[in-house]
């Protein structure tokens, strides 16, 4: 499956599933794609269909949208 990570006010990435490196057992999670995209899930906010999704839940959308909570210093 493809995946579409629309970080908000920044970039787009796009991800085949089966590529994405995962510690899990039942394939890439929310917390796996945004590795890929070099985000912490301690600063984002993971959203599916505008509702928040847990980081450690496995991957079942082929869009995703990414809120940073805190950018700048």
């Amino acid at each position: 499956m493809h995946v579409t990570v629309d970080v908000k006010g920044e970039d787009t990435h796009e991800f085949d599933l089966n590529a994405v490196a995962t510690d899990a057992d039942r394939g890439p999670t929310y917390a796996d794609l945004l590795r890929e995209v070099d985000l912490s899930p301690h600063e984002v906010s993971v959203l599916v269909d505008g509702r928040p999704v847990p980081e450690d839940q496995p991957v079942d959308h082929d869009h995703v949208t990414v809120l940073r909570l805190i950018k700048g210093g």
